[in-house]
Protein backbone atom coordinates (compact mmCIF):
# COMPACT_ATOMS: atom_id res chain seq x y z
CA UNK A 1 0.00 0.00 0.00
CA UNK A 2 0.45 3.32 -0.63
CA UNK A 3 1.64 5.98 2.09
CA UNK A 4 -1.77 7.69 1.80
CA UNK A 5 -3.41 4.23 1.48
CA UNK A 6 -1.87 3.16 4.99
CA UNK A 7 -3.35 6.43 6.12
CA UNK A 8 -7.01 6.01 4.78
CA UNK A 9 -7.01 2.12 5.82
CA UNK A 10 -5.99 2.95 9.38
CA UNK A 11 -8.20 5.94 9.94
CA UNK A 12 -10.92 3.76 9.28
CA UNK A 13 -9.61 1.08 11.58
CA UNK A 14 -9.49 3.69 13.93
CA UNK A 15 -12.60 5.23 13.94
CA UNK A 16 -14.23 1.73 14.27
CA UNK A 17 -12.85 1.17 17.64
CA UNK A 18 -15.41 3.53 19.46
CA UNK A 19 -13.45 6.07 20.62
CA UNK A 20 -10.71 3.86 22.51
CA UNK A 21 -7.96 4.20 19.64
CA UNK A 22 -8.63 7.78 19.53
CA UNK A 23 -4.77 8.52 20.79
CA UNK A 24 -3.45 6.88 18.07
CA UNK A 25 -2.27 8.64 14.75
CA UNK A 26 -3.21 7.29 11.73
CA UNK A 27 -0.30 8.81 9.90
CA UNK A 28 2.42 7.59 12.88
CA UNK A 29 1.21 4.32 12.22
CA UNK A 30 1.94 4.38 8.86
CA UNK A 31 4.93 5.73 8.88
CA UNK A 32 5.86 2.93 11.50
CA UNK A 33 4.42 0.56 8.95
CA UNK A 34 6.58 1.93 5.55
CA UNK A 35 9.63 2.31 8.02
CA UNK A 36 9.17 -1.80 8.28
CA UNK A 37 8.59 -2.65 4.86
CA UNK A 38 9.75 -6.35 5.48
CA UNK A 39 8.44 -7.90 8.89
CA UNK A 40 9.99 -11.46 8.37
CA UNK A 41 13.28 -12.62 6.92
CA UNK A 42 11.01 -14.73 4.63
CA UNK A 43 9.39 -11.94 2.72
CA UNK A 44 12.77 -10.40 2.39
CA UNK A 45 14.08 -14.11 0.74
CA UNK A 46 11.12 -13.73 -1.47
CA UNK A 47 11.87 -9.85 -2.68
CA UNK A 48 15.30 -9.95 -3.21
CA UNK A 49 14.98 -13.97 -4.82
CA UNK A 50 12.65 -12.01 -7.37
CA UNK A 51 15.34 -9.39 -7.80
CA UNK A 52 18.53 -11.78 -8.50
CA UNK A 53 16.33 -13.44 -10.88
CA UNK A 54 15.43 -10.29 -13.07
CA UNK A 55 19.05 -9.25 -12.59
CA UNK A 56 20.41 -12.70 -14.01
CA UNK A 57 17.72 -12.54 -16.96
CA UNK A 58 19.25 -8.82 -17.77
CA UNK A 59 22.94 -10.07 -17.86
CA UNK A 60 21.94 -12.98 -20.42
CA UNK A 61 20.24 -10.18 -22.90
CA UNK A 62 23.41 -8.27 -22.20
CA UNK A 63 26.48 -9.23 -19.77
CA UNK A 64 27.55 -5.80 -19.52
CA UNK A 65 24.54 -6.18 -16.66
CA UNK A 66 26.80 -8.13 -14.26
CA UNK A 67 26.34 -7.59 -10.37
CA UNK A 68 28.61 -7.06 -7.61
CA UNK A 69 29.13 -7.08 -3.81
CA UNK A 70 30.85 -7.15 -1.13
CA UNK A 71 32.12 -9.59 1.92
CA UNK A 72 30.29 -7.58 5.52
CA UNK A 73 31.13 -9.49 8.57
CA UNK A 74 28.72 -7.40 10.62
CA UNK A 75 25.44 -5.66 10.27
CA UNK A 76 26.93 -1.90 10.68
CA UNK A 77 29.21 -2.88 7.71
CA UNK A 78 26.77 -3.71 5.70
CA UNK A 79 24.93 -1.11 6.32
CA UNK A 80 27.08 1.79 5.59
CA UNK A 81 27.99 0.25 2.43
CA UNK A 82 24.88 0.36 1.32
CA UNK A 83 23.90 3.82 2.53
CA UNK A 84 27.25 4.72 0.71
CA UNK A 85 26.15 3.51 -2.69
CA UNK A 86 22.47 5.19 -2.09
CA UNK A 87 24.77 8.45 -1.46
CA UNK A 88 27.13 7.89 -4.59
CA UNK A 89 25.22 5.91 -7.81
CA UNK A 90 21.39 7.11 -6.29
CA UNK A 91 20.23 2.98 -6.51
CA UNK A 92 21.24 -0.04 -5.43
CA UNK A 93 20.59 -1.52 -8.33
CA UNK A 94 22.98 -5.05 -8.98
CA UNK A 95 24.31 -4.28 -5.76
CA UNK A 96 23.86 -7.36 -3.27
CA UNK A 97 26.19 -8.34 -0.01
CA UNK A 98 28.15 -11.29 0.24
CA UNK A 99 28.29 -13.14 3.81
CA UNK A 100 31.64 -15.38 3.89
CA UNK A 101 31.92 -18.47 5.45
CA UNK A 102 35.78 -17.38 6.23
CA UNK A 103 34.54 -13.94 7.81
CA UNK A 104 32.00 -15.85 10.08
CA UNK A 105 34.87 -18.14 10.79
CA UNK A 106 37.75 -15.73 11.92
CA UNK A 107 35.54 -12.94 13.29
CA UNK A 108 32.15 -14.82 14.64
CA UNK A 109 32.47 -17.73 16.36
CA UNK A 110 32.09 -17.82 20.15
CA UNK A 111 35.47 -20.24 19.73
CA UNK A 112 37.22 -17.05 18.83
CA UNK A 113 39.12 -16.36 15.17
CA UNK A 114 39.12 -19.89 13.63
CA UNK A 115 40.80 -21.07 10.13
CA UNK A 116 38.05 -21.31 7.38
CA UNK A 117 36.78 -24.86 7.98
CA UNK A 118 33.48 -25.22 8.85
CA UNK A 119 34.62 -25.81 12.92
CA UNK A 120 32.84 -22.38 13.80
CA UNK A 121 28.99 -23.00 15.14
CA UNK A 122 27.09 -23.01 11.75
CA UNK A 123 23.72 -21.54 13.94
CA UNK A 124 26.36 -18.45 13.38
CA UNK A 125 25.73 -18.25 9.79
CA UNK A 126 21.71 -17.12 9.98
CA UNK A 127 22.46 -15.28 12.75
CA UNK A 128 24.51 -13.18 10.66
CA UNK A 129 21.88 -13.00 7.88
CA UNK A 130 19.65 -11.76 10.26
CA UNK A 131 21.73 -9.16 11.95
CA UNK A 132 22.46 -7.66 8.25
CA UNK A 133 18.93 -7.24 6.77
CA UNK A 134 18.36 -5.79 10.51
CA UNK A 135 20.92 -3.13 10.11
CA UNK A 136 19.25 -2.30 6.19
CA UNK A 137 16.34 -2.29 7.46
CA UNK A 138 17.38 0.13 10.20
CA UNK A 139 18.73 2.08 7.34
CA UNK A 140 15.50 2.25 5.91
CA UNK A 141 13.69 3.39 8.61
CA UNK A 142 16.84 5.71 9.85
CA UNK A 143 16.40 7.65 5.97
CA UNK A 144 12.35 7.57 6.07
CA UNK A 145 11.53 8.76 9.26
CA UNK A 146 14.40 12.08 8.12
CA UNK A 147 12.14 12.94 4.76
CA UNK A 148 8.90 12.25 7.59
CA UNK A 149 10.73 15.24 9.66
CA UNK A 150 11.28 17.11 6.57
CA UNK A 151 7.59 17.04 5.62
CA UNK A 152 6.26 18.30 8.81
CA UNK A 153 8.35 21.28 8.46
CA UNK A 154 7.24 21.92 4.56
CA UNK A 155 3.56 21.65 5.95
CA UNK A 156 4.68 23.81 8.91
CA UNK A 157 6.31 26.19 6.58
CA UNK A 158 3.28 25.79 4.75
CA UNK A 159 4.96 24.83 1.51
CA UNK A 160 2.77 22.74 -0.25
CA UNK A 161 4.73 21.98 -3.14
CA UNK A 162 8.00 20.72 -0.83
CA UNK A 163 5.47 18.79 1.10
CA UNK A 164 4.13 17.09 -2.24
CA UNK A 165 7.92 16.81 -3.36
CA UNK A 166 8.98 14.94 -0.41
CA UNK A 167 5.65 12.85 -0.19
CA UNK A 168 6.41 11.45 -4.12
CA UNK A 169 9.89 10.67 -2.59
CA UNK A 170 8.51 8.66 0.36
CA UNK A 171 6.32 6.89 -2.18
CA UNK A 172 9.44 6.10 -4.25
CA UNK A 173 11.61 5.08 -1.10
CA UNK A 174 14.50 2.30 -3.05
CA UNK A 175 14.92 0.15 -0.18
CA UNK A 176 18.61 -0.69 1.69
CA UNK A 177 17.47 -4.29 1.62
CA UNK A 178 19.25 -6.09 -1.46
CA UNK A 179 20.19 -10.15 -2.03
CA UNK A 180 22.23 -11.89 -0.02
CA UNK A 181 24.40 -14.96 -1.38
CA UNK A 182 25.37 -16.87 1.57
CA UNK A 183 27.59 -19.29 2.12
CA UNK A 184 26.80 -22.32 3.89
CA UNK A 185 30.52 -24.27 2.99
CA UNK A 186 30.27 -27.53 2.07
CA UNK A 187 26.77 -28.32 3.96
CA UNK A 188 28.02 -28.66 7.68
CA UNK A 189 27.46 -32.38 7.81
CA UNK A 190 24.79 -34.84 5.56
CA UNK A 191 22.27 -33.95 3.25
CA UNK A 192 19.75 -33.48 6.58
CA UNK A 193 22.04 -31.29 8.37
CA UNK A 194 22.33 -29.08 4.85
CA UNK A 195 18.47 -28.99 4.74
CA UNK A 196 18.60 -27.73 8.25
CA UNK A 197 20.76 -25.26 8.63
CA UNK A 198 19.27 -24.19 4.40
CA UNK A 199 15.87 -23.37 6.31
CA UNK A 200 17.49 -21.18 8.89
CA UNK A 201 19.88 -19.40 6.70
CA UNK A 202 16.40 -18.88 4.32
CA UNK A 203 14.30 -17.95 6.90
CA UNK A 204 16.79 -15.29 8.18
CA UNK A 205 16.66 -13.68 4.70
CA UNK A 206 19.01 -15.38 2.38
CA UNK A 207 17.76 -15.59 -1.10
CA UNK A 208 20.87 -17.15 -2.50
CA UNK A 209 22.98 -20.27 -1.09
CA UNK A 210 26.58 -21.39 -2.18
CA UNK A 211 27.86 -24.35 -1.45
CA UNK A 212 30.86 -26.08 -2.50
CA UNK A 213 31.90 -29.76 -3.50
CA UNK A 214 34.42 -30.03 -0.60
CA UNK A 215 34.15 -33.21 2.63
CA UNK A 216 32.29 -31.54 5.29
CA UNK A 217 34.60 -32.66 7.48
CA UNK A 218 37.78 -32.01 5.73
CA UNK A 219 36.84 -28.55 4.42
CA UNK A 220 39.43 -25.94 3.72
CA UNK A 221 39.20 -22.52 2.58
CA UNK A 222 39.12 -22.28 -1.21
CA UNK A 223 42.75 -20.77 -1.45
CA UNK A 224 44.78 -23.45 0.73
CA UNK A 225 45.88 -26.75 0.02
CA UNK A 226 44.84 -29.87 1.27
CA UNK A 227 41.32 -29.73 0.02
CA UNK A 228 39.18 -33.16 -1.04
CA UNK A 229 36.40 -33.41 -2.93
CA UNK A 230 33.08 -35.96 -2.55
CA UNK A 231 31.45 -37.39 -5.78
CA UNK A 232 28.89 -36.08 -7.34
CA UNK A 233 25.75 -37.90 -5.45
CA UNK A 234 26.98 -36.79 -2.42
CA UNK A 235 27.45 -33.50 -3.50
CA UNK A 236 23.90 -33.27 -5.30
CA UNK A 237 21.99 -34.96 -2.30
CA UNK A 238 23.05 -31.74 -0.55
CA UNK A 239 21.86 -29.27 -4.01
CA UNK A 240 18.47 -31.12 -3.59
CA UNK A 241 18.27 -30.66 0.18
CA UNK A 242 18.76 -26.50 -0.65
CA UNK A 243 16.06 -26.48 -3.01
CA UNK A 244 13.85 -28.38 -1.03
CA UNK A 245 14.26 -25.76 1.71
CA UNK A 246 13.26 -23.49 -0.32
CA UNK A 247 10.31 -25.06 -1.74
CA UNK A 248 9.42 -25.65 1.64
CA UNK A 249 9.26 -22.19 2.73
CA UNK A 250 7.70 -20.59 -0.32
CA UNK A 251 10.70 -19.23 -2.00
CA UNK A 252 9.95 -20.73 -5.33
CA UNK A 253 12.73 -18.09 -6.70
CA UNK A 254 15.58 -19.23 -4.46
CA UNK A 255 19.07 -19.32 -5.82
CA UNK A 256 21.43 -21.78 -5.70
CA UNK A 257 25.44 -21.23 -6.46
CA UNK A 258 27.14 -24.56 -6.53
CA UNK A 259 30.60 -24.26 -6.12
CA UNK A 260 33.86 -26.27 -7.16
CA UNK A 261 36.87 -26.61 -5.60
CA UNK A 262 38.14 -29.18 -8.08
CA UNK A 263 40.84 -27.16 -9.62
CA UNK A 264 42.95 -26.98 -6.53
CA UNK A 265 41.86 -30.26 -5.18
CA UNK A 266 43.39 -33.13 -5.75
CA UNK A 267 41.79 -35.80 -3.40
CA UNK A 268 39.01 -37.37 -2.49
CA UNK A 269 37.80 -39.44 0.86
CA UNK A 270 35.42 -41.52 -1.44
CA UNK A 271 35.49 -43.59 -4.30
CA UNK A 272 32.19 -43.02 -6.39
CA UNK A 273 29.94 -45.19 -6.60
CA UNK A 274 28.61 -46.34 -10.10
CA UNK A 275 25.93 -48.52 -11.75
CA UNK A 276 26.75 -48.07 -15.28
CA UNK A 277 29.78 -46.99 -17.70
CA UNK A 278 29.84 -43.84 -18.29
CA UNK A 279 27.80 -42.62 -15.27
CA UNK A 280 28.62 -39.43 -13.12
CA UNK A 281 30.42 -41.91 -10.90
CA UNK A 282 32.30 -43.67 -13.69
CA UNK A 283 33.44 -40.23 -14.71
CA UNK A 284 34.50 -39.45 -11.59
CA UNK A 285 36.56 -42.65 -10.91
CA UNK A 286 38.05 -42.56 -13.80
CA UNK A 287 40.28 -39.42 -12.96
CA UNK A 288 41.46 -41.11 -9.84
CA UNK A 289 45.51 -41.75 -10.23
CA UNK A 290 45.21 -45.42 -10.53
CA UNK A 291 47.97 -48.38 -11.38
CA UNK A 292 46.99 -51.97 -12.87
CA UNK A 293 47.64 -54.76 -11.17
CA UNK A 294 47.72 -58.51 -11.33
CA UNK A 295 45.18 -60.04 -9.59
CA UNK A 296 47.76 -62.56 -7.46
CA UNK A 297 49.88 -59.29 -6.06
CA UNK A 298 46.43 -58.05 -4.35
CA UNK A 299 47.00 -56.95 -1.04
CA UNK A 300 44.51 -57.10 1.85
CA UNK A 301 42.62 -53.53 1.86
CA UNK A 302 42.79 -53.15 -2.08
CA UNK A 303 40.42 -51.48 -3.75
CA UNK A 304 40.16 -52.09 -7.10
CA UNK A 305 38.38 -50.81 -10.49
CA UNK A 306 37.87 -52.86 -13.39
CA UNK A 307 37.88 -50.34 -16.60
CA UNK A 308 37.60 -51.79 -19.86
CA UNK A 309 38.76 -55.10 -18.83
CA UNK A 310 41.44 -53.76 -17.07
CA UNK A 311 42.28 -54.17 -13.35
CA UNK A 312 43.04 -50.99 -11.77
CA UNK A 313 44.18 -49.96 -7.95
CA UNK A 314 43.55 -46.40 -6.70
CA UNK A 315 46.55 -45.18 -5.51
CA UNK A 316 45.66 -44.80 -1.47
CA UNK A 317 47.59 -42.37 0.53
CA UNK A 318 48.73 -42.52 4.40
CA UNK A 319 46.00 -40.56 4.98
CA UNK A 320 43.49 -43.34 3.92
CA UNK A 321 42.41 -40.18 0.38
CA UNK A 322 42.87 -40.84 -2.58
CA UNK A 323 44.29 -38.75 -4.81
CA UNK A 324 43.37 -37.79 -8.86
CA UNK A 325 45.60 -37.61 -11.56
CA UNK A 326 47.94 -34.44 -11.74
CA UNK A 327 46.60 -31.91 -15.06
CA UNK A 328 42.91 -33.14 -14.23
CA UNK A 329 41.68 -30.13 -12.65
CA UNK A 330 40.15 -28.04 -15.55
CA UNK A 331 38.45 -31.42 -16.80
CA UNK A 332 37.08 -32.40 -13.57
CA UNK A 333 35.98 -28.71 -12.96
CA UNK A 334 33.63 -28.59 -16.25
CA UNK A 335 31.93 -31.80 -15.35
CA UNK A 336 31.17 -30.62 -12.10
CA UNK A 337 29.63 -27.40 -13.35
CA UNK A 338 27.74 -29.63 -15.78
CA UNK A 339 26.81 -32.02 -13.37
CA UNK A 340 25.19 -29.46 -11.02
CA UNK A 341 23.29 -27.24 -13.52
CA UNK A 342 21.72 -30.45 -14.70
CA UNK A 343 20.69 -31.08 -11.44
CA UNK A 344 19.32 -28.19 -10.01
CA UNK A 345 21.84 -25.46 -9.63
CA UNK A 346 21.34 -22.00 -10.82
CA UNK A 347 24.87 -20.25 -10.46
CA UNK A 348 28.14 -21.50 -10.77
CA UNK A 349 31.31 -20.52 -8.50
CA UNK A 350 34.64 -21.90 -9.83
CA UNK A 351 37.33 -21.17 -7.56
CA UNK A 352 40.72 -20.79 -8.99
CA UNK A 353 44.09 -19.94 -8.18
CA UNK A 354 44.66 -16.68 -9.85
CA UNK A 355 42.13 -14.19 -11.58
CA UNK A 356 42.84 -14.75 -15.39
CA UNK A 357 40.07 -14.00 -17.59
CA UNK A 358 41.11 -17.03 -20.40
CA UNK A 359 41.71 -19.47 -18.18
CA UNK A 360 38.30 -18.59 -16.86
CA UNK A 361 36.98 -18.27 -20.06
CA UNK A 362 38.57 -21.98 -21.28
CA UNK A 363 36.24 -23.61 -18.94
CA UNK A 364 33.19 -21.78 -19.33
CA UNK A 365 33.11 -21.80 -23.27
CA UNK A 366 33.42 -25.97 -22.69
CA UNK A 367 30.32 -26.09 -19.59
CA UNK A 368 28.40 -23.39 -22.76
CA UNK A 369 28.69 -26.10 -25.52
CA UNK A 370 26.52 -28.23 -22.95
CA UNK A 371 24.47 -25.69 -21.20
CA UNK A 372 24.55 -22.30 -23.50
CA UNK A 373 23.44 -19.79 -20.56
CA UNK A 374 25.65 -21.22 -18.17
CA UNK A 375 26.81 -18.15 -15.70
CA UNK A 376 29.36 -18.03 -12.73
CA UNK A 377 29.78 -15.94 -9.59
CA UNK A 378 33.51 -15.63 -9.01
CA UNK A 379 35.47 -14.71 -6.08
CA UNK A 380 37.98 -11.67 -6.65
CA UNK A 381 39.56 -12.91 -3.69
CA UNK A 382 41.98 -10.82 -1.46
CA UNK A 383 43.86 -14.31 -1.67
CA UNK A 384 45.25 -13.24 -4.69
CA UNK A 385 48.25 -10.86 -5.11
CA UNK A 386 46.32 -8.87 -8.05
CA UNK A 387 49.20 -6.59 -8.16
CA UNK A 388 51.83 -8.95 -8.87
CA UNK A 389 49.49 -11.07 -11.13
CA UNK A 390 48.40 -8.47 -13.97
CA UNK A 391 52.06 -7.21 -13.99
CA UNK A 392 52.94 -10.78 -14.74
CA UNK A 393 50.24 -11.40 -16.96
CA UNK A 394 51.34 -7.99 -19.32
CA UNK A 395 54.80 -9.03 -18.72
CA UNK A 396 53.86 -12.43 -20.39
CA UNK A 397 51.71 -10.56 -22.86
CA UNK A 398 54.58 -8.70 -23.90
CA UNK A 399 56.71 -11.35 -24.21
CA UNK A 400 54.67 -13.09 -26.79
CA UNK A 401 54.43 -9.68 -28.52
CA UNK A 402 58.17 -9.42 -29.24
CA UNK A 403 58.09 -6.31 -26.89
CA UNK A 404 61.44 -5.31 -25.02
CA UNK A 405 61.29 -6.49 -21.36
CA UNK A 406 64.69 -6.11 -20.65
CA UNK A 407 64.11 -2.66 -18.03
CA UNK A 408 61.28 -5.69 -15.85
CA UNK A 409 62.42 -8.17 -13.90
CA UNK A 410 59.21 -10.75 -14.01
CA UNK A 411 60.15 -12.08 -10.31
CA UNK A 412 60.76 -8.95 -8.77
CA UNK A 413 57.30 -6.87 -10.22
CA UNK A 414 55.22 -6.28 -6.54
CA UNK A 415 58.28 -3.48 -6.06
CA UNK A 416 57.50 -0.04 -5.70
CA UNK A 417 60.27 0.56 -8.03
CA UNK A 418 57.90 -0.15 -11.21
CA UNK A 419 55.37 1.65 -9.87
CA UNK A 420 54.12 4.61 -12.66
CA UNK A 421 55.62 2.38 -15.50
CA UNK A 422 54.16 1.91 -18.40
CA UNK A 423 53.96 -1.97 -17.64
CA UNK A 424 52.28 -1.15 -14.24
CA UNK A 425 49.97 1.36 -16.04
CA UNK A 426 48.66 -1.29 -18.21
CA UNK A 427 48.14 -3.82 -15.43
CA UNK A 428 46.44 -1.24 -13.48
CA UNK A 429 43.66 -0.85 -16.40
CA UNK A 430 43.51 -4.62 -17.08
CA UNK A 431 42.52 -5.06 -13.05
CA UNK A 432 40.02 -1.96 -13.58
CA UNK A 433 38.09 -3.22 -16.17
CA UNK A 434 38.84 -6.97 -15.23
CA UNK A 435 35.03 -7.27 -14.03
CA UNK A 436 33.60 -5.55 -16.86
CA UNK A 437 35.67 -7.67 -19.27
CA UNK A 438 35.27 -11.34 -17.87
CA UNK A 439 31.39 -10.46 -17.35
CA UNK A 440 31.49 -10.63 -21.45
CA UNK A 441 34.00 -13.01 -22.03
CA UNK A 442 33.66 -15.23 -19.26
CA UNK A 443 30.12 -15.46 -18.46
CA UNK A 444 30.52 -14.14 -14.86
CA UNK A 445 27.31 -12.57 -13.91
CA UNK A 446 28.40 -11.84 -9.98
CA UNK A 447 31.46 -10.28 -9.20
CA UNK A 448 32.21 -10.22 -5.38
CA UNK A 449 35.10 -9.56 -3.05
CA UNK A 450 34.78 -12.39 0.01
CA UNK A 451 37.05 -10.29 2.38
CA UNK A 452 37.18 -6.79 2.02
CA UNK A 453 36.12 -4.99 4.86
CA UNK A 454 37.90 -7.71 7.07
CA UNK A 455 40.88 -5.60 5.15
CA UNK A 456 39.62 -2.12 5.28
CA UNK A 457 38.83 -2.61 8.77
CA UNK A 458 42.61 -3.72 9.92
CA UNK A 459 44.13 -1.33 7.57
CA UNK A 460 41.86 1.92 9.06
CA UNK A 461 42.78 0.58 12.74
CA UNK A 462 46.40 0.74 11.63
CA UNK A 463 46.02 4.18 10.25
CA UNK A 464 44.30 5.36 13.24
CA UNK A 465 46.56 4.18 16.44
CA UNK A 466 49.79 4.87 14.46
CA UNK A 467 48.63 8.43 14.16
CA UNK A 468 46.65 8.96 17.92
CA UNK A 469 49.12 6.95 19.41
CA UNK A 470 52.16 8.96 17.74
CA UNK A 471 52.68 12.69 17.51
CA UNK A 472 49.64 13.85 16.02
CA UNK A 473 47.62 12.57 18.90
CA UNK A 474 43.80 13.77 19.20
CA UNK A 475 44.84 15.67 15.91
CA UNK A 476 45.09 11.79 14.18
CA UNK A 477 41.63 11.42 14.74
CA UNK A 478 40.43 14.69 13.71
CA UNK A 479 42.07 15.24 10.30
CA UNK A 480 42.14 11.21 9.54
CA UNK A 481 38.42 10.21 10.28
CA UNK A 482 36.38 12.94 11.81
CA UNK A 483 37.16 15.86 9.49
CA UNK A 484 36.68 13.55 6.36
CA UNK A 485 33.23 12.46 7.35
CA UNK A 486 32.06 15.24 7.89
CA UNK A 487 33.31 16.60 4.53
CA UNK A 488 32.35 13.60 2.43
CA UNK A 489 28.82 14.00 3.88
CA UNK A 490 29.67 10.33 6.18
CA UNK A 491 25.99 9.63 7.76
CA UNK A 492 27.43 7.69 10.86
CA UNK A 493 29.23 11.41 11.86
CA UNK A 494 26.30 11.59 13.58
CA UNK A 495 26.62 8.87 15.08
CA UNK A 496 23.36 9.54 17.58
CA UNK A 497 21.39 9.46 14.76
CA UNK A 498 22.96 6.60 13.23
CA UNK A 499 22.05 4.18 16.11
CA UNK A 500 18.43 5.21 16.20
CA UNK A 501 18.26 7.94 18.85
CA UNK A 502 15.74 10.29 16.31
CA UNK A 503 13.93 7.47 15.28
CA UNK A 504 13.48 6.43 19.34
CA UNK A 505 12.06 10.36 19.71
CA UNK A 506 9.88 9.88 17.52
CA UNK A 507 8.25 7.13 19.16
CA UNK A 508 8.44 8.71 22.31
CA UNK A 509 6.06 11.64 20.63
CA UNK A 510 4.07 9.04 18.95
CA UNK A 511 3.36 6.92 22.35
CA UNK A 512 3.33 9.87 24.75
CA UNK A 513 2.62 13.40 22.85
CA UNK A 514 4.04 16.87 24.48
CA UNK A 515 4.71 14.56 27.67
CA UNK A 516 8.04 12.92 25.22
CA UNK A 517 11.51 13.16 26.91
CA UNK A 518 13.39 13.86 23.82
CA UNK A 519 17.24 13.34 23.48
CA UNK A 520 16.82 15.61 20.41
CA UNK A 521 17.28 18.91 21.67
CA UNK A 522 18.91 22.18 21.12
CA UNK A 523 21.91 20.77 23.77
CA UNK A 524 22.00 17.60 21.68
CA UNK A 525 25.66 18.03 20.35
CA UNK A 526 25.38 16.00 16.88
CA UNK A 527 23.88 19.58 16.27
CA UNK A 528 27.34 20.54 15.55
CA UNK A 529 27.20 18.74 12.21
CA UNK A 530 24.35 20.33 11.05
CA UNK A 531 26.36 22.59 8.47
Amino acid sequence: MTYQTHIAQLTNLIADRNGTWDAISPESVARMRLQNRFTTGLDIARYTAAIMRKDMAAYDADPAHYTQSLGCWHGFIAQQKMISIKKHFGTTDRRYLYLSGWMVAAMRSEFGPLPDQSMHEKTSVPALIEELYTFLRQADARELGMMFREVDAARAAGNAIEEQRLLNAIENHQTHVVPIIADIDAGFGNAEATYLLARKMIEAGACALQIENQVSDEKQCGHQDGKVTVPHEDFLAKVRACRYAFLELGVEDGIIVTRTDSLGAGLTKQIAVSKDAGDLGDQYNSYLDCEEIDPATAQNGDVILNRDGKLLRPKRLPSNLFQFRAGTGEDRCVMDCIASLQNGADLLWIETEKPHIEQIAGMVDRIRAVIPNAKLVYNNSPSFNWTLNFRQQVFDAWVDEGKDISAYDRARLMSVDYDGTTLADEADERIRTFQADSAKRAGIFHHLITLPTYHTAALSTDNLAKEYFGDAGMLGYVKGVQRKEIREGIACVKHQNMSGSDLGDDHKEYFAGEAALKAGGAHNTMNQFAA
